[in-house]
């Protein structure tokens, strides 16, 4: 059985214990720099589509596609990246991902509606590469701190967001009505992640020192076929499979709400700019449930505990929407769901880690999990949005996506259990 994290002081990565303290913070402080971007870029687009489709004429059903394209790339481009760290190396392929999202980026500034579908799918192909690495860096890195690190990516992820969500439309203003502009801005923190995580990149992270055995292992050296773990493997396996249902599950939550909970509330009555300003107000609750749910895992007894409170909290919070959304019960229903789901997005990151044995399982769970997991959760808001237009109203989607959170509770209860993935090639 697999030892509670954080309880043994599992020894740092040789380069990260030859620097220090200051080598720790600052490997630390460039993988947060990351984190933040992974969300920027995608968030940053909701606030600015009514001027884009004014701007360039586009119908409503191909604007949204700007903000589904991106989860259905963290699906399918997830799967490219063993390969390519086969080729590159994980360090150095996490750097380069902030390169593929500036420019990606960048490339939405052209004039032209294919540079903006196609700086699109770039931007989302880089933050797929990226999610999938960040879980195998903290593996690796940070053996010793995995509840903190990965509480903190979690809180980064919502900061990014959050952030992107907040400040676009006032870059927009600035910047004299230019989403465009608005947009670009986006790419400078990417710059600034590629630079300041650039010289550990260099020196091949923790790998480095590649010492047999360790925690981490190897991941930076060219691995040869034979002594990587097997996808086959993985596929074969049922704690491969609780992880990624968890995710899936958790992610197709997560993006159904945030698509539909403005319109859900618009036609319960409460104004637009409210019901806007609800649903940038859950991201504060779930920075904090981002935060703190990881690190205290080993003290949450059951395992299962935290996995079944999440999804109760966010089916509260959703039924709480469609039987009261009058007055000031709102912001309670949205305290809940924001804690739920902070919850949740944290927990199936910190499964990733914790169920596999060493950073090359990890970043092959990772791929697993996250490209099955995106791919599904992109058919959430589809989903939750034809089943309105059939049905006309809100109860059979909300109800639903409900019954969906149970099948997610059982899915994390099963990824909670302290055992690894099968670790064995083929």
């Amino acid at each position: 059985m697999q030892e509670p994290f954080d309880t043994a002081p599992t020894p740092l990565t040789p380069s990260l214990r030859r620097g220090g303290i200051l080598t720790g913070i600052y490997v630390a402080a460039g993988l947060l720099l990351i984190a933040l971007n992974l969300r920027m870029g995608v968030a940053s687009v909701g606030p600015v589509l009514p001027a884009m489709e004014r701007s360039l004429g586009l119908p409503a059903a191909a604007a949204g596609l700007l903000t589904t394209i991106p989860v259905f790339a963290f699906g399918a481009f997830a799967f490219l990246t063993p390969t390519l760290t086969r080729w590159i190396g994980l360090h150095r392929l996490l750097a380069l991902t902030m390169v593929v999202v500036a420019v990606g980026i960048g490339v939405r500034l052209l004039p032209s509606p294919v540079a903006l579908f196609g700086g699109t799918v770039l931007v989302g192909a880089g933050i797929a590469v990226a999610n999938v690495c960040m879980p195998a860096v903290i593996k690796q890195d940070f053996a010793h701190r995995v509840g903190l690190m990965m509480g903190l990516y979690s809180t980064a992820l919502f900061l990014g967001a959050a952030a992107a969500a907040a400040l676009t439309v006032p870059f927009m203003t600035a910047l004299d009505g230019s989403w465009r502009g608005a947009l670009a801005v986006w790419a400078i923190p990417a710059v600034l992640a590629f630079l300041v995580w650039l010289p550990w990149a260099l020196r091949g992270g923790a790998g480095a020192a590649a010492r047999p055995g360790a925690s981490g292992g190897p991941v930076d050296a060219i691995l040869e076929p034979r002594d990587e773990p097997r996808m086959s493997a993985l596929l074969r396996d049922p704690v491969a499979w609780a992880v990624t249902g968890f995710m899936g599950l958790q992610s197709l939550s997560y993006y159904a709400a945030l698509t539909w909970i403005p319109t859900i509330l618009q036609d319960a009555g409460v104004p637009v700019s409210d019901a806007g300003l609800l649903l940038s107000y859950s991201s504060l609750p779930g920075i904090a449930a981002a935060l703190l749910v990881p690190t205290m895992l080993r003290r949450l007894r059951p395992n299962w505990l935290p996995v079944l409170l999440s999804a109760l909290l966010c089916a509260t919070g959703l039924i709480g929407l469609l039987v009261a959304p009058g007055g000031a019960a709102p912001w309670v229903w949205m305290t809940l769901l924001g804690l739920g789901q902070g919850a949740a997005i944290a927990l199936s990151l910190t499964y990733i880690v914790l169920r596999a044995p060493d950073a090359q399982h990890t970043a092959h769970l990772s791929t697993m999990a996250q490209g099955i997991g995106y791919l599904l959760a992109g058919l959430g808001p589809i989903g939750i949005g034809l089943l309105h237009a059939a049905i006309g109203g809100w109860v059979v989607p909300v109800v639903a996506l409900v019954l969906l959170l149970g099948v997610q509770a059982v899915a994390g209860s099963a990824a909670s259990r302290e055992r690894h993935v099968n670790a064995r090639r083929g």
